[in-house]
């Protein structure tokens, strides 16, 4: 297995360490002037703040020339995982809908996040099960998720909607705090599951994503890495 984690200026590097950790094979960094995302099973996109998230977050991240390659991968089927203002970032290319606003009431918001697993059926959540309630850090001045009521009636007739806050921290819509694409082959999150991996770090509930995401690559290769 071949894991990237696309870098831009004021990206953190949480994903990457925790992923070349548990994920099996090589993860590499790529930044954002690279233009060769072909060879990989996972592209990931982590949080920060992303070019000091100046004009919107994500907006700039945007207009680099990695997005193009990142929309014909996504296209392609490849599995992408967008967290934190990897899912601002995600939301303004277009490859998920709606948008996002500062949170409610304009403050940063830093804690751990009871969040209800509304589908286990994608390649990111297969190892949950569904509704369960799991504790996933989070943290993020804009993060309230917004989406016009068409949009929102997609979400829920294509079982979009993959994790809910179950105390919304921020204003979002339906408590939305993940969603896939229609394709299923890409997830944003603002929740931070790569936070949650050890005991140590408070839960262990983010690994299974990415155990999900490991049995999936798993289920389409006959050998491993």
């Amino acid at each position: 297995m071949k894991s990237a984690v696309i870098v831009f200026p004021g990206s953190t590097d949480d994903l990457y360490e925790i992923a070349s950790e548990v994920l099996p094979g090589d993860v590499d960094r790529i930044w954002y002037k690279e233009s060769n995302l072909a060879d990989y099973d996972l592209i990931m996109l982590s949080g920060g703040f992303s070019y000091g998230d100046y004009l919107r977050a994500g907006a700039l991240a945007v207009r680099t020339p990695i997005i193009n390659v990142l929309k014909e991968r996504a296209d392609a089927g490849q599995l992408i995982l967008g967290v934190g203002n990897g899912f601002q970032i995600l939301l303004e290319a277009g490859l998920l809908p709606g948008a996002m606003l500062q949170n409610k009431d304009l403050d940063f918001v830093c804690k751990n996040s009871n969040l209800i697993v509304r589908n286990n059926r994608t390649p990111f959540t297969e190892k949950y099960a569904e509704n369960e309630v799991v504790s996933i850090p989070i943290a993020h001045g804009t993060g309230r998720y917004y989406c016009d009521q068409q949009t929102l009636e997609q979400l829920k007739a294509n079982q979009q909607i993959i994790f809910t806050y179950q105390d919304n921290p921020n204003g979002s819509v339906e408590n939305i705090a993940g969603m896939i694409n229609q394709s299923g082959n890409v997830l944003g999150m603002m929740p931070h599951p790569e936070r949650a991996t050890s005991a140590l770090l408070g839960s262990e509930d983010g690994l299974k994503l990415f155990q999900s995401i490991i049995e999936n690559w798993r289920g389409n290769h006959v050998t491993e890495a």
